[in-house]
């Protein structure tokens, strides 16, 4: 066994057969679904600080960039670098990345995850979210609430709901083609976490006016609970899975089911995996498992 394989051999995560219950999940994989938890925390709370950093109107910042879209493009440039810090990060490489429910659901339609740890993931993505809201009201103060700032929020922007729901949709089909395209290929698999960090900065430059930039449920829930806005809550719920959907369902369509590998944004193979996984060359079949 070589040191990489004794490595991940030494972690305690094994795949769940299809007839696993859910205590067995939860004993087996928790560890993966705090990561998950955490991941999405992360998020919000690195979304609230750089919101109330760049936009509230007494902010320090304002008086060296007054220029709302150069502060737009460093919000971009910022939760870009936070994706990337996520989904490079231990957990992150270990628990898959997903820290979004509308990702989880599509992997477990795509058949690489088993339908409790999809529904484990859910909730802590859910959870995550609030609990990293929490933490950035208790931290950042009244000043996230502030107008300016308002829990960065998602609601339709000034072209209307119908601009806001093509413009989920089309986020969320645009990074779930970039993933099963970027992950599933030998040549860029190394550069998924690159390519999903670019576009989480684009999407937040180009798309934040329009629509608040959600591509996941869990994030808006986490915004609303605290700023109490539910503006067109559906099309957060549905856009962005739907857009994930169709990208899939052509990915098979062109490539063949066989042809995703694995539910993790980044497979590094340095990781163990908990999923229905067919990176194996290095990776013993203990911790990483096809689907039985």
């Amino acid at each position: 066994m070589t040191k990489q394989q004794a490595h991940i051999a030494n972690y305690p995560v094994r795949t769940l057969t299809a007839s696993a219950g859910p205590l067995e999940a939860i004993a087996l994989h928790w560890r993966e679904y705090v990561m998950e938890a955490a991941e999405l925390g992360i998020f919000m709370l690195a979304a609230s600080s750089f919101g109330t950093l760049l936009f509230y109107v007494k902010s320090p910042v304002l008086e060296f960039l007054p220029d709302p879209m150069l502060r737009l493009i460093l919000m971009g440039l910022a939760m870009g670098g936070t994706a990337i810090a996520i989904i490079r990060s231990p957990m992150g490489r270990r628990s898959g990345a997903h820290f979004n429910p509308a990702v989880s659901i599509t992997f477990f339609c795509l058949g690489r995850m088993h339908r409790l740890d999809a529904l484990f993931y859910v909730i802590s993505q859910f959870v995550g979210g609030a609990c990293g809201m929490l933490v950035a009201r208790l931290v950042i103060g009244a000043r996230l609430g502030a107008p300016s700032v308002r829990y960065v929020v998602t609601v339709p922007g000034r072209h209307g709901v119908f601009a806001a729901f093509v413009a989920e949709y089309f986020m969320g089909f645009l990074m779930m083609m970039v993933v099963l395209v970027s992950a599933n290929s030998p040549r860029f698999a190394r550069f998924t976490w690159l390519l999903v960090g670019t576009l989480v900065m684009m999407y937040v430059i180009g798309f934040s006016g329009i629509s608040g930039f959600s591509v996941n449920p869990a994030r808006t829930v986490s915004s609303a609970l605290f700023a109490g806005v539910w503006t067109a809550l559906w099309i957060y719920f549905s856009a962005p899975l739907l857009g994930m959907l169709s990208a899939a369902a052509l990915y098979i369509l062109r490539s063949g089911s066989d042809a995703v590998l694995c539910a993790k944004v980044y497979h590094d193979q340095k990781s163990p995996c908990p999923f229905y996984c067919r990176f194996r060359a290095t990776i013993p079949p203990s911790s990483c498992a096809s689907r039985t």
